[in-house]
């Protein structure tokens, strides 16, 4: 009798790991698997030359000490907006205070970006500043990047995924959404994302997680970005138990860049794995992270702000340093034109020396 309830002891405990691994594999694993075949069936051969060339040269930069650069940009990143419905405090578009020219990118002027780009570009990032839904084009901008088979990347606060709007954006084609989903309650969401509703964001979550059911999509891979900050750390466990149970496919803990840190700052978590500043002996903070002289992002990405400034990163807020402006030139000349040039150099002897590159997250985003 003992040997059969041990024999159905062992068989129960085998059954619940089973069963638990299967879960996994449908809920986390597949998703991703699917992704990843997904963007795999983008790639030409085109694109892959465009792509070895781009990591060699930025090898042998490295190597040589002097910038090379061959191919064109794998991703770029294209503002649809600079229009923001919150004011998170640690956003120039939350906090209007840009010194630069605001507004909403073009649909013709897109077209024509993408058209000299589509062949060579891999990722097309929907995102700068703003929000990319308050650009009543978005969608059909997606759609068209969607045609020439690029694949396309969003990320929303979330607050514009009515029911409508998450059925389109389904039927638009775009490969991943990004949600920003900074707490698990309304008190504490709100204490980053100010003016926003949680349950709206959560609500949209729902809509976008039901039309990809309806259409029968496996598009877009949806993820839940959790901003570590000191006020929502304790929420970590429970932003995991929310995407589960709406069926979100990942969940990004992303941690905050903050501008004032030197002398501390209320939003550096108290969790170090999730800071990217530490505190030094004499009180003050630092970036954690060293700043090495180079950087992939300069070889393989650009932006390009919605009136057609080239930038080179997500770091260049308010587009300080332009390298080109694409109303005046195009793009290849940009790209291996003299400012670019010149920044690469500089950047290769000492990026602590450029504004943007001191608080870089490059290195400091947990995925889980």
């Amino acid at each position: 009798m003992c040997f059969l309830c041990e024999l159905f002891t062992r068989f129960s405990l085998y059954f619940k790991v089973y069963n638990r691994a299967k879960r996994f594999y449908l809920c986390f694993m597949l998703p991703i698997l699917h992704d990843s075949l997904h963007l795999l069936s983008k790639l030409s051969f085109r694109r892959v030359l465009n792509f070895s060339q781009v990591i060699v040269s930025y090898y042998l930069t490295r190597w040589l000490k002097r910038p090379i650069q061959w191919g064109l940009p794998v991703t770029v990143s294209i503002e649809p907006t600079t229009a923001c419905n919150l004011r998170c405090p640690e956003c120039p578009s939350g906090l209007r205070a840009f010194s630069r020219e605001t507004g909403n990118l073009k649909s013709d002027f897109f077209r024509k970006t993408i058209d000299s780009l589509h062949r060579d570009l891999i990722f097309l990032i929907f995102y700068f500043q703003g929000e990319p839904y308050i650009n009543p084009q978005f969608l059909d901008m997606v759609n068209y990047a969607h045609k020439k088979r690029i694949y396309t990347i969003t990320s929303t606060n979330g607050h514009f995924l009515s029911d409508e709007n998450a059925r389109k954006t389904v039927e638009s084609g775009l490969d991943r959404l990004i949600i920003s989903v900074d707490g698990t309650s309304q008190e504490t969401y709100e204490q980053y994302r100010i003016g926003g509703n949680l349950e709206n964001v959560l609500q949209g979550a729902r809509n976008m997680v039901k039309w990809k059911k309806k259409l029968g999509s496996r598009k877009p891979y949806l993820i839940f970005q959790f901003l570590v900050v000191r006020p929502n750390e304790h929420q970590i466990p429970e932003i995991f138990r929310l995407a589960r149970e709406i069926g979100i496919d990942e969940v990004k803990l992303k941690t905050a860049q903050v501008y004032d840190y030197e002398n501390g700052n209320d939003l550096i978590p108290t969790l170090n794995q999730y800071a990217r500043y530490r505190q030094k002996k004499d009180g003050k903070w630092e970036l954690k992270s060293g700043l090495a002289n180079h950087c992939w992002k300069l070889w393989h990405a650009c932006v390009i702000t919605w009136d057609g400034l080239v930038v080179p990163c997500c770091f260049d807020k308010d587009a300080t340093h332009r390298l080109g402006d694409l109303k005046n030139s195009d793009f290849r000349s940009i790209w291996q034109g003299g400012a670019y040039k010149t920044f690469r150099q500089s950047l290769l002897k000492g990026r602590d020396q450029i504004d943007i590159c001191q608080n870089c997250s490059e290195g400091c985003t947990v995925w889980a």
